[in-house]
């Protein structure tokens, strides 16, 4: 009797115990599982698991654990190598994943809700998309159509009351018309609410991807040949969507779109950014790295006029700006102290030997004159000046110098006509002038 007591009570612990579990393939391709929790701030180490030889691991899941939106990453580098999933406190968590097939979950109604959702709103958006595709003006097709869009949303934002994944089930709910709409209208008024629905102030959206998935696809996806007026459009419509009583959510999502401009070259979008929204929110915020990192990308954008310096030539007082006689100038910031300068600084001399449309500005960045006056009179030809204070000389901040050497090539007028990142980028762009 005492050992059927003491399993009555064992039994009922060991079924509440939670965890998080899945199986990678092929498992030869993977190593290890992290979970964190994700915040809206961004995420915290909880625990991590070695996959074993056919790709299984578990993390059990204890009562710290607590409800709400977690990641698992399995490769470097981990922000381009996770997902995220919801977590109820209550559910054991079981998926499948592959680089091909991504994540499909076994267990966890909340997760298994959420891609069951989005697969039938796919399936619906496809059938308007088809249904637009013919041209078609068949009314009742389209009041039958849009039926089944708005069925099929109420039906699961039905089945998720009460669960964490009503949070984005709602936020995803989609514009539909009252009457018909022909294709120009209809598409008008899905970009006019694609946001209208989300609540930014929602711990669970901040949290996971869905607010930057959201804003991204706004942004870059609602034009098919957009242009930087229609971009910039699109911002002004984001920044004004996201409420300002969450300063720091606001400067995050903005933040995001700032660096996507930057990704993909845009320094005019990346700036209109800056000048009209993200800059003061760093201030207001008080994020100074941020502001450092905004003003100095606008400083040194492609584009942009070079910031000035002050240079001696022969004992006279002169700047960057006021240099003539050249169709082109090349900026290295260096070092005498760097070993990587005093390697590049013969390749660069060599490069432009031929060059004599070119002239180089070597900016030393030094603690003392000693070695850099050893080292300058290796490079006769280039016009000199010594920066002390090294790294904490103005213009590492103001030319976002984070290294040396650095490589700025100018125009006539000082323009920044290129930003070559290593010695062979430079040769290549070299030879283009």
């Amino acid at each position: 009797m005492k050992k059927l007591l003491i399993l009555f009570f064992v039994l009922p612990l060991l079924s509440i115990a939670q965890s998080v579990k899945g199986t990678f393939s092929p498992a030869d391709e993977f190593t290890y599982a992290f979970l964190y929790k994700a915040t809206p701030k961004g995420a915290n180490y909880v625990d991590r698991a070695q996959l074993d030889s056919l790709g299984n691991f578990e993390i059990a899941l204890d009562s710290s654990v607590t409800a709400g939106i977690y990641k698992i990453v399995y490769a470097i580098p981990p922000e381009d190598n996770n997902f995220d999933f919801i977590y109820d406190g209550k559910e054991t968590v079981a998926f499948n994943f592959s680089f091909e097939k991504g994540v499909n979950f076994t267990s966890s109604e909340e997760n298994k809700l959420w891609n069951s959702y989005l697969k039938s709103m796919d399936m619906v958006n496809q059938t308007i998309s088809n249904y637009y595709a013919k041209a078609n003006a068949d009314k009742k097709g389209f009041n039958a159509i849009f039926k089944t869009l708005k069925d099929t949303q109420l039906g699961y934002e039905d089945l998720a009351k009460g669960k964490l994944v009503s949070s984005f089930i709602e936020a995803n709910r989609p514009y539909i018309p009252a009457q018909y709409e022909d294709v120009t209208t209809y598409s008008k008024h899905l970009k006019q609410h694609f946001l209208s629905h989300i609540d930014f102030s929602d711990p669970l959206l901040q949290s996971s991807t869905f607010l930057v998935d959201r804003i991204t696809a706004y942004v870059f996806n609602m034009v098919e040949n957009p242009s930087d007026e229609i971009y910039k459009q699109h911002v002004d419509d984001v920044a004004t969507a996201i409420p300002t009583d969450d300063l720091i959510i606001k400067s995050s999502l903005l933040e995001m779109l700032w660096q996507h401009f930057v990704t993909l070259e845009n320094p005019t979008l990346a700036n209109y950014i800056t000048d009209h929204y993200l800059l003061e929110l760093a201030k207001q915020t008080k994020n100074n790295a941020l502001k450092d990192q905004l003003i100095t990308f606008k400083n040194t954008a492609i584009g942009t006029k070079a910031p000035n310096f002050d240079i001696t030539i022969n004992d006279k007082n002169s700047s960057l700006h006021q240099l003539q006689g050249a169709e082109n100038y090349l900026v290295i910031f260096w070092s005498s102290a760097c070993g990587h300068c005093l390697n590049e600084l013969p390749k660069v001399k060599a490069m432009v030997a031929n060059k004599p449309q070119l002239k180089v500005v070597a900016y030393g960045l030094e603690d003392d004159d000693k070695k850099w006056i050893r080292e300058t009179k290796k490079y006769p030809e280039f016009i000199h000046q010594i920066g002390l204070g090294k790294w904490n000389n103005p213009l590492v901040e103001t030319y976002g110098v984070t290294a040396t050497p650095t490589y700025f090539l100018l125009d006539a007028s000082k323009v920044i006509i290129g930003k070559p990142n290593t010695i062979e980028e430079l040769e290549e762009l070299l030879k283009e002038i």
